[in-house]
């Protein structure tokens, strides 16, 4: 039996964690938090019987709270009731799905409670993999990543000498707009970026995969994962989706991790690792594939992807950046204040703008994002 505690459960990758869970008895859900969907939440905690909730907003937690009032449940709020679950000791395995950098202080109390991460929340590598990889290792804490690219490079690297890696080869579909040129991306619509080939996500990392931004924070999120350098990071397009993601070693072999584009896959890999569980679905079909293929990521028409190798070089305080002017950008397109090519625009003047901080602590990278937002909105 494992002790699970989700962040986000209201969530994309939350609600297909328990999807897992409910085919997994001996997953128990201890725990779970989310942002304003109240409907949503109460029916989780009705099917699943966790010991705690948390609603974000203040309002859908005393909302939450009248209407499960017939249950035995306590319901949290806000950073505290986050970092409660955090440091639960009903809580073995905490599944990090929020968005945003309120999921580094809770990964933090997490990790100092012995807690084994399931990381799906991709801020707290990408602004604070200097404190958070650190204090994994000196709490002996393993940290599982859930994104499907890095879980593919995680189980590509098993068994093989980590010092032994020549090269990450991260893989990307493209997004939705693969080979248009930076001209004909002028006058794309909210509804046209929100359709993506393969993959059923969120809205907002929707948008990031068709800006390649999304495989920017994963180029960052993947240095700290794996303790690489920037130019061990390779970015490839394959538009099918199949393999997730390739490690290359010092002697030329390749190791890959291939599978069906279906999160479901590495969110149960990470809450049952080492062992793999059997799970129905869809299987990869190569007769009917016929092909696998492969191209270079177009950097003009996308510089998101540029920019984000510019902030993991620069380093300190300019991933925050990179991070924070783009979920503003992105929140002001889907809002429909911006137009699409103002997304990579802002996030360029926004590390134009900002005095990198070399080693920043939690307190530093929150107010860097606070100031970031700021300088957004005085642009707009």
């Amino acid at each position: 039996m494992k002790k699970l505690g989700i962040l986000g459960s209201t969530g994309s990758i939350g609600t297909q964690a328990l999807e897992v869970a409910r085919e997994n008895p001996e997953l128990v859900v201890t725990a779970l938090a989310a942002g304003s969907n109240v409907d949503l939440m109460e029916k989780q905690i009705r099917e699943f019987h966790p010991r705690m909730a948390v609603m974000w907003n203040e309002k859908a937690a005393s909302d939450l709270k009248n209407r499960v009032a017939d249950l035995d449940i306590r319901i949290g709020c806000g950073m505290e009731g986050l970092l409660e679950i955090a440091a639960s000791d009903q809580v073995e395995v905490l599944l990090t799905a929020v968005v945003g950098m309120i999921g580094i202080r809770p990964t933090i109390a997490a990790i100092e409670s012995g807690k084994t991460i399931a990381l799906a929340n991709k801020e707290t590598l990408v602004t604070a993999g200097h404190i958070i990889m650190p204090l994994a290792k000196r709490c002996q804490v393993p940290i599982l990543p859930v994104d499907s690219e890095h879980s593919a490079i995680f189980q590509s690297l098993n068994g093989e000498p980590k010092e032994r890696i020549e090269k990450i080869l991260l893989t990307a579909s493209g997004g939705p707009f693969r080979g248009k040129t930076r001209q004909e991306l002028l006058d794309i619509r909210v509804e046209d970026a929100l359709k993506h080939p393969n993959w059923a996500m969120g809205r907002k990392i929707t948008i990031d995969s068709s800006t390649l931004v999304n495989k920017g924070l994963e180029v960052i999120e993947a240095r700290w994962l794996f303790d690489v350098l920037p130019e061990q990071i390779q970015v490839v397009v394959h538009p099918q989706s199949i393999i997730h993601s390739m490690v290359q070693y010092v002697d030329g072999g390749i190791m890959a991790q291939l599978g069906v584009p279906d999160m479901k896959l590495p969110i149960q890999y990470a809450l049952f690792y080492p062992d793999r569980r059997p799970m129905g679905g869809r299987r990869v079909d190569f007769f009917a594939l016929g092909q696998l293929t492969f191209e270079e990521p177009d950097i003009e028409a996308f510089p998101g992807l540029r920019l984000a190798y510019q902030a993991l070089r620069e380093g300190g305080s300019m991933p925050t950046v990179y991070n924070a002017a783009n979920e503003k950008a992105v929140s002001l397109f889907l809002d429909r204040k911006i137009s699409y090519l103002q997304i990579p625009e802002l996030i360029e003047a926004s590390m134009q703008n900002h005095k990198k901080i070399d080693n920043p602590n939690v307190e530093q990278i929150l107010q860097t994002e606070a100031e970031v937002y700021e300088y957004i909105l005085t642009e707009v």
